[in-house]
């Protein structure tokens, strides 16, 4: 027998052993894609039978035809690849099933088809080096596939990747990348050597020559193009790569690498300057959250389905991955880790890897440099691609918006992921050698014969040159060519593996990451409607004021599950907050979420008893500070305006009342996030709103004097209607002078130009000093959200900035924010610390929380900000505001039968003004403190927090007097 004749009879044997692994593979996947579909359809509710798992009975029929055709037609191909396609698309089956039921059918039609155009391929491709003399006109159908969707493609969602022809809708990319591939493959094995050996030097640096890298340049070029006009960051990336790939395994150049990494960064930087949708893409990815019900709302219900899955999943058909838009395609691999968990999503990663390191086993055995290369690339397209889709809908790196081969629902992405993978088992059957012995030509496991080593070349070369499966270049000589070239190849192939296992590794801790380590976090999050929507199957607890008014509670409805209701309407609906499971939570129905929602409670024997059994236990009620009746005192003080009252306990600073408007009724919420309603306000403006204070903060100012012995209250100061401080003006209001007076009368009178000179004279250190002691720069609220008040560096303010500044009015521009800016919870804190002896205490709206049997679970103790100033220094600020509310600027906030303490302020906002009002009552013995803001928004409001704050006082007073 000769060695042709044994080489074949060996080959066809070790053919045959391969389809008998890869059967036995198929069998053994068999079992999990059966499975998985099960428990899909057991979940939904179906009996299990022939008809309700006729898909997945289906499947393993297709692939078991497919099989057959492979034994027939590349009986050496990889055991591995087939088996691998195989149990990925019968979980992507499964959850286009169970995630786009209308979807399904035309996907498991599109799923036929192209298992079939998979064997079609192995039929009508019998040798890929032909290809290669068709060079030029698959390159050429590959780069119109590319500018197809340019010319006359169709956007869906942002990017325009699709052309549609009558109600058909394809991808033309997903086979533009095949083309490609087949006509790098060709070019860069015809100028293999070349490609390799042409350089210059600079210095000790070798570089390319330029025309060696203008296929690079071109390349580039064409990412550029379809990243602005196909707005597709995730082509533009794969097409990138995969030539980078390719040209690093031909040449080995590690300089074609780096100048490709370095146009990659360039092209992304100039993008990202000039291109609004590649910067809005990067910076949903840097936080998501930031617009998390806009641009961020795909990879933040991503991250919320993610770190529900946990280790195990939810169960297929168990989670809520349709709250992810399009989850069906782009985020297919989220609901496979939602309801399959860590395992099931790293087992497809696991799978994705395996399938990179056969196809490029692959390209290893080939035994000619077209088939070598055209393994690489096409391995490098299915396998990258799913690298881009999964790090993408897990955060890892910016969404592209690519495909997940085999998985994802969409016939272009199947019926191109499927020809590839005919083409690479061509590779691998061509990889055997049937008709030549290739003794020594750098396949795994060849025999490196002397005479073939010591120049690339046998006995056999020209058996190797006319062979169909075995071309090899014996042109220059260089390391490039015959066996040394074939062992180069290999080397880079290993260095590929370890590329591509190290991206998956890298995918799977990230999932790690998200799945266990950061989950809690994500699920307590206050806007994870996940959670939200999960809770609703638990009644969750009430909501109550401080006397008894139920402001929110859930219903049970006849399905079970329970619905949030309002029997108060819209009373303190800022401070109570929303809760959707669309949109997320606000107020107290976020800041007390866990304590609202059901969890095991021990507080009772009974309760223990049901924690223990599993038994679902009903939320905890939280008893609010807030009086309804204050509350609604101030709701309608600002009635028909826009602006914010806080009403404080000045001992314990317990919010008695805070009230924002314009307010807004549950039933606005769709609208008012959409942006239809532009009436009502979601913006809490007693606590997340800044504003300019005006004069109330001269409280501050005066008690800083006080405190440091800059003046006292009879220090007497010159007040003409216009003063220069630090070279430039300043003026008192509407022109006003007032001679030589004291600080008392100043205060009283509100003279800026008194008060320009004491903060001038106290310097920013000290006045930034004591705004701090007050809260300034803090995070005030025991168990609520509130911006931080504002100053400036002291460092950085100028002295006719510090003068204004004292005045309140803030007016630098430096690095640190001008001030002072403040949140009107800051003023009423301010109020309440001078009626509190110095003290500023931290404001709080949670009284206590109730078990469902009514046991106090627990109780806010009050806690102190700190003294802010000496207890003698708050009561001669306290005689200064006696004298606003009766001689001074103040007198409307008078209440009959009680002396009121206060400062007014008017504070310029552009064209308008904002009226502001701080104080407390009764003056003697103090139990409220206030703080008012009513925006001007054109309309001359001077004088009307004044006069609001007068009302409010009265009928706070009042029932407090009636308790």
């Amino acid at each position: 027998m000769s060695p042709v004749a044994a080489a074949y009879k060996q080959a066809t044997e070790r053919g045959a052993d391969r389809r008998t692994t890869e059967l036995l593979l198929l069998i053994a996947g068999a079992v999990p894609v059966l499975l998985i579909y099960a428990m899909y359809v057991v979940n939904s509710g179906a009996a299990l039978s022939a008809e309700t798992l006729a898909v997945p009975l289906g499947l393993i029929g297709a692939f078991a035809a497919a099989h057959v055709g492979v034994r027939l037609l590349a009986p050496g191909a990889d055991p591995a690849i087939l088996p691998i396609v195989f149990v990925l698309s019968g979980i992507g089956i499964t959850f286009v099933t169970r995630l786009a039921p209308t979807l399904a059918v035309n996907q498991v039609l599109w799923l036929f088809i192209s298992v079939v155009a998979m064997v079609a391929t192995l039929f009508f491709v019998r040798n890929l080096d032909r290809l290669a003399d068709y060079k030029y006109t698959i390159g050429a159908v590959g780069i119109a596939l590319i500018v197809l969707p340019m010319i006359i493609g169709t956007e869906i969602s942002g990017s325009k990747l699709w052309v549609k022809v009558g109600g058909f809708t394809f991808q033309p990319g997903e086979l533009a990348k095949i083309c490609v591939v087949l006509f790098l493959a060709s070019y860069l094995a015809e100028n293999r050597e070349l490609l390799s050996v042409s350089s210059r030097k600079f210095g000790p640096v070798t570089v390319p020559r330029f025309k060696m890298l203008l296929p690079v340049f071109v390349m580039w070029g064409l990412s550029l193009l379809i990243v602005v006009f196909e707005r597709d960051l995730g082509s533009a990336l794969l097409f990138f790569t995969i030539f980078v790939v390719m040209l690093y395994v031909t040449t080995g150049r590690v300089s074609y690498v780096v100048i490709a990494i370095a146009l990659l960064a360039a092209g992304g930087a100039l993008c990202y300057q000039l291109f609004n949708h590649v910067r809005v893409r990067v910076q949903i990815w840097v936080d998501p959250f930031a617009d998390a019900q806009g641009g961020g709302l795909q990879i933040v219900q991503s991250l919320y389905s993610l770190a529900d899955g946990g280790l195990f999943g939810a169960g297929v058909g168990n989670g809520l991955p349709k709250l992810i838009p399009v989850v069906e395609s782009d985020f297919i691999f989220s609901a496979i880790g939602e309801e399959m968990g860590l395992l099931g999503g790293s087992a497809v990663l696991l799978l994705f890897m395996l399938l990179a390191v056969r196809g490029f086993a692959t390209a290893a055995r080939a035994k000619s440099d077209m088939a070598a290369f055209t393994a690489v690339g096409l391995t490098t397209s299915l396998c990258f691609q799913a690298f881009l889709i999964v790090a993408g809908v897990t955060k890892f790196m910016p969404l592209t918006g690519v495909t997940l081969p085999f998985m994802s629902q969409g016939g272009s992405s199947l019926l191109s992921s499927f020809i590839i993978i005919g083409l690479l088992l061509r590779c691998g059957d061509q990889g055997t050698g049937h008709h030549v012995l290739m003794s020594g030509s750098g396949v795994a496991n060849g025999t490196v014969t002397p005479a073939l080593a010591a120049d690339g070349r046998s006995q056999q070369s020209q058996a190797l040159k006319t062979s169909p499966y075995a071309k090899v270049s014996f042109g220059m000589g260089s390391a490039e060519s015959g066996v040394l070239g074939r062992v180069a190849l290999s080397n880079r192939l290993t260095v590929l593996v370890t590329f591509f296992t190290v991206l998956f590794a890298l995918l799977i801790a990230n999932l790690t990451y998200i799945q266990v380590i950061k989950a809690s976090d994500y699920q307590s999050m206050p806007s994870n409607n996940h959670t939200l929507y999960k809770s609703s199957k638990v009644q969750r607890g009430a909501i109550i004021t401080s006397d008894g008014v139920t402001l929110a509670e859930s219903l049970k409805q006849d399905n079970g599950t329970f619905v949030r209701s309002y029997p108060a309407g819209t009373l303190a609906s800022h401070l109570v907050g929303y809760l959707s499971t669309q949109y997320g939570a606000t107020g107290v129905e976020s800041t007390m979420n866990t304590t609202l929602t059901g969890h095991t409670d021990y507080t009772s024997w009974m309760s223990a008893l049901n924690s223990l059994a599993g038994v679902e236990q009903p939320g905890d009620s939280v008893v609010l500070t807030v009086n309804s009746q204050m509350q609604q005192a101030a709701e309608n003080a600002l009635s028909g305006r826009t602006g914010a009252i806080v009403l404080l306990d000045p001992s314990t600073g317990a919010v008695l009342a805070m009230a924002s408007a314009p307010t807004y009724s549950y039933d606005q919420l769709p609208s008012i996030i959409s942006g239809e309603n532009t009436t009502a306000s979601l913006v809490n403006r007693a606590t997340q709103s800044l504003y300019a204070p005006g004069s109330t903060f001269k409280t501050v100012t005066l008690a800083a004097a006080l405190e440091s012995g800059t003046a006292t209250l009879d220090t007497t100061y010159e007040a003409p209607a216009e003063m220069t401080i630090g070279n430039a003006s300043v003026t008192n209001v509407n022109d006003n002078e007032y001679g030589t007076i004291t600080l008392r009368e100043a205060f009283a009178v509100s003279a800026n130009t008194v008060f320009g000179q004491v903060a001038a004279q106290e310097g920013a250190d000290t006045l930034v000093k004591y705004a701090k002691a007050f809260g300034f720069g803090s995070t005030l609220g025991q168990d609520f959200s509130c911006v931080s008040s504002l100053m400036p560096n002291p460092s950085e303010m100028t002295e006719w900035e510090t003068a204004w500044a004292g005045c309140g009015q803030p007016v630098g521009e430096h690095e640190s924010p001008a001030g002072p800016q403040a949140t009107i919870m800051q003023l009423a804190v301010i109020a309440s610390a001078i009626a509190n002896g110095g003290v500023a205490m931290n404001p709080y709206v949670v009284d206590h929380t109730l078990s469902p049997e009514g046991v106090i679970v627990s109780t806010t103790t009050p806690r102190s900000l700190g003294q802010a100033i000496n207890k003698s220094t708050a009561e001669q600020v306290g005689e200064a505001m006696l004298e606003v509310t009766t001689s001074g600027t103040g007198t409307a906030s008078d209440v009959a039968g009680v002396r009121v303490a206060g400062k007014t302020g008017t504070a310029e906002t552009g064209s308008s003004i904002n009226s502001l009002f701080i104080g407390y009552a009764p003056y003697d013995r103090p139990t409220l403190a206030i703080a008012v803001c009513i925006e001007g928004n054109g309309e001359n409001v001077s004088g009307v927090a004044t006069r609001i704050a007068g009302q409010v006082l009265a009928q706070a007073l009042a029932v407090q007097a009636g308790a």
